[in-house]
């Protein structure tokens, strides 16, 4: 049986005519979007998509397939421009911010389809995302001084310091490529946890998953909150999970958004249930 972790979480209503966590009230949210929207060839893919995330809170974003899930992450992170609308992070916009700005400015991501360095090893796909935190200079580099060899030395142990959230850091020398989907799966998020984010975005996190694996996932979802208080949207469609650790949760269909709410709101909301099981004919 699913435990629920998001059951003595307490939404509260903000101006945007959005839900946050009651803790996060108050509080800056670390992401807004206003009016956001995109189109490809005259189709709009996401229209007038507005959504508030607190800064601890875990949310989820889910909807039918082609609903214009993955499309909002990669407006999130600027894999794609905006044809409308502002997405502010921690009160800033990013319009006409590039990729790496944005992972900078606290954004990091996981894909749906999972992208490591096969080739290398579990440690290196992890200090892959360590490297805007530990700089030297080029000659200290080239010559490997001191301060060299002392941030390397930092830099390892903060590779296996994340690892163990996922108790992969005895993983740390197999090439990734060589790992079981849902290790791979789990890696994928230890790289992006090493950007020190503020904001994390999984995108089906779950797939492939067994249900234990789906029911550790939970716990270690809202381990990483907790410990690094930071904010998770999630795309996913395994409602178990959703419903189980999501605080916040937004639908959409058609690129447009059809219902925000609590679990036990969206579960008992009839456009939603339309949307994944189509409009039941009366008898």
């Amino acid at each position: 049986m699913t435990t629920k972790l998001n059951a003595n979480t307490r939404m509260v209503p903000v101006p945007s005519d959005s839900i946050v966590p009651e803790r996060d009230l108050g509080k800056r949210p670390i992401l807004e979007t206003r009016h956001l929207g995109i189109e490809f060839g005259g189709l709009k893919a996401v229209d007038d998509f507005n959504l508030t995330i607190g800064p601890t809170e875990i949310a989820g974003l889910i909807g039918p397939n082609g609903a214009g899930k993955t499309t909002v992450f990669n407006l999130l992170t600027k894999v794609y421009e905006p044809t409308s609308g502002t997405v502010l992070i921690n009160g800033r916009d990013t319009h006409r911010m590039t990729v790496t700005q944005a992972c900078r400015l606290g954004v990091a991501r996981t894909f749906q389809n999972i992208r490591l360095f096969d080739k290398m090893t579990v440690e290196d796909n992890v200090r892959i995302g360590l490297h805007n935190q530990i700089r030297y200079g080029m000659m200290t580099g080239i010559l490997r001084l001191p301060a060299f060899w002392q941030k390397e030395k930092r830099q390892h142990e903060q590779a296996l310091d994340l690892l163990s959230i996922f108790d992969m850091q005895d993983l740390a020398d197999v090439t990734a490529g060589s790992l079981p989907y849902g290790a791979q799966r789990r890696l994928e998020i230890v790289r992006a946890l090493a950007t020190n984010p503020s904001l994390l975005l999984l995108d089906e996190p779950a797939a492939g998953m067994n249900p234990h694996e789906t029911e550790e996932l939970m716990r270690n979802i809202v381990r990483i909150r907790d410990q690094f208080q930071i904010a998770v949207l999630l795309i996913e469609h395994d409602m178990r999970l959703v419903m189980g650790i999501c605080e916040g949760i937004c639908v959409l269909n058609f690129g447009k958004v059809i219902a925000k709410g609590t679990a036990a709101e969206i579960q008992n909301n009839p456009v939603v249930v339309e949307a994944y099981l189509g409009k039941q004919k009366e008898g």
